[in-house]
């Protein structure tokens, strides 16, 4: 969000409203009143030599633990500076645009079947770097993995929780007609896994391949993005001679309401041009591209 602007009526404490949309764009809300109503599935199997590479060398040079995590976040941050309209989401029959990125994902304690998991929750800035998502995830991730402690949405969950059934469904209702209006609080949007930018989920660490998840009706997340383990594919080069490709399978879930098909072409575009140019994320973008008004 530029640094100038100053919240206008309409808006909400996560995004502001946008207003010079197209009519049909802010009718389609009306039409697919629910993200499950709205949603397009995408898949993509990525060549990673290249990432895989400057990933090994990163590690070689104390960016301990650095991956494919690491870099598909990076990869979609990038993309938002570019395209802005992928960081919108759908609320109350309405469009709007994100303050900034953030990116929530599901964290097992240990690799245990037994281990309790929780949800993190990380913001970024479109400028930031491969090495900025480095830093804040591995902090959030360590932060769980250290403490046996709850975090925020442990501790509201487990409050509501304790509702008897029809006090808690009650909640849940308002919460909805709360979030329906933009009425509910910085902290409880802070601490909730369903408002946000992106969810991503890392598969691979599980050694098995993706799957298309469901995005939210409850909250803000416009896309869902799992990629599995990386994997050999023995394929033919045009020349007729068989080459060994490594690569990584990525699904993603997306809201058919905030941008049109050719828009989420072009971010596609991006993704498949990031993977061959690792690179580029070492560095902030030289420009960042707001979004319409």
């Amino acid at each position: 969000m530029a640094k100038n602007y100053k919240r206008r009526m309409g808006d909400r404490r996560d995004g502001r409203l946008l207003r010079s949309l197209p009519a049909f764009s802010k009718f389609t809300p009306y039409i697919m009143p629910t993200r499950n109503d709205a949603c397009n599935y995408y898949e993509e199997s990525f060549e990673v030599s290249t990432v895989d590479r400057r990933l090994r060398q990163l590690r070689v040079d104390g960016y301990k633990g650095i991956g494919m995590l690491h870099f598909i976040i990076a990869a979609y941050i990038r993309i938002i500076s570019m395209l802005p309209g992928l960081n919108r989401f759908v609320v109350g029959r309405r469009i709007y645009a994100h303050h900034d990125v953030c990116v929530v994902m599901t964290v097992k304690r240990s690799l245990s079947i037994d281990a309790t998991e929780t949800t993190i929750k990380v913001h970024f800035d479109p400028t930031d770097t491969i090495f900025d998502v480095y830093r804040k995830m591995n902090e959030k991730i360590d932060e769980v993995k250290t403490s046996d402690e709850h975090n925020n949405t442990e501790d509201v969950a487990e409050t509501l929780c304790r509702l008897p059934r029809f006090l808690l469904r009650l909640m849940i209702a308002v919460l909805r007609v709360m979030d329906y209006f933009g009425w509910i609080p910085e902290s409880l949007l802070e601490a909730s896994p369903f408002h946000g930018s992106l969810v991503i989920t890392d598969l691979g660490s599980l050694r098995i391949r993706p799957v298309f998840h469901h995005i939210y009706n409850f909250g803000t997340f416009p896309v869902f993005i799992a990629f599995g383990a990386k994997r050999h594919s023995y394929e033919l080069d045009r020349h007729g001679a068989m080459v060994d490709r490594k690569l990584v399978d990525v699904k993603i879930t997306l809201d058919e309401r905030t941008v049109d098909g050719h828009y989420y072409a072009q971010a596609f575009k991006a993704f498949s041009y990031l993977f061959q140019h690792p690179e580029i994320l070492e560095a902030p973008p030289s420009r960042v591209i707001e979004d319409v008004y």
